[in-house]
């Protein structure tokens, strides 16, 4: 397993690096900035995974994200980040990240993190994703609107991932996250809710 650790502080880069192999056994290299990450990339070639520190120089929010997915030839590329908000999580997944891993995961869940989406799948720690749950019920993100135009609309959660250009796992996770925000049972509902309240 080749993974690439890109973060400006040394001692997070180098730490995490040396879980993953330690106890992943995997070969990692490291990076300061998101050029330089995107540097090895080019250099070197594709990883099987990409851990990318939300905050360092040249991310500029999700933008380098989106440069990374495109260097790494869409295999999964993850946000690493101190700052560890549900609404933050979300918006990375929405956008096509492999997951959301806070720094301040411990060395096991790291790496079984780490095998995880190297494997295709996506990672969220389930503690975030329940913080505020019941925060700010009826605000949808605009990932969020999409989704629930495509649901209005009658199409299935495929048909939506190919509008938006996503996962199909990523529509799946919005849909359920609106459904709970807008206290819908189902799908159905949802639309219904919608229409009532001219959301879309």
């Amino acid at each position: 397993m080749r993974i690439l650790v890109a973060d400006d502080h040394d001692l997070v880069r180098e730490t995490i690096a040396a879980f993953l192999v330690s106890e992943g056994g995997a070969e990692v290299e490291t990076a300061g900035t998101l050029d330089a990450a995107l540097a090895v990339v080019q250099s070197s070639g594709t990883f099987d995974l990409v851990l990318l520190d939300y905050n360092m120089p040249g991310m500029n929010g999700l933008d380098g994200l989106h440069k990374m997915q495109e260097a790494n030839e869409k295999r999964p590329v993850a946000i690493l980040s101190g700052t560890t908000t549900r609404a933050l999580a979300e918006e990375a997944i929405a956008d096509g990240a492999a997951g959301f891993v806070p720094k301040t995961l411990g060395s096991k869940s790291m790496v079984t993190a780490a095998k995880f989406m190297a494997a295709g799948e996506i990672y969220a720690p389930f503690n975030l994703m329940q913080q505020d749950a019941q925060a700010e019920p009826g605000l949808l993100t605009k990932r969020e609107l999409d989704v629930l135009r495509g649901i209005c609309q009658g199409k299935a959660n495929k048909e939506i991932a190919r509008d938006y250009d996503l996962h199909e796992a990523t529509v799946k996770l919005h849909a359920k996250t609106l459904c709970r925000k807008l206290n819908a049972k189902n799908r159905t509902h949802a639309a219904m809710i919608a229409r009532d309240r001219n959301l879309v």
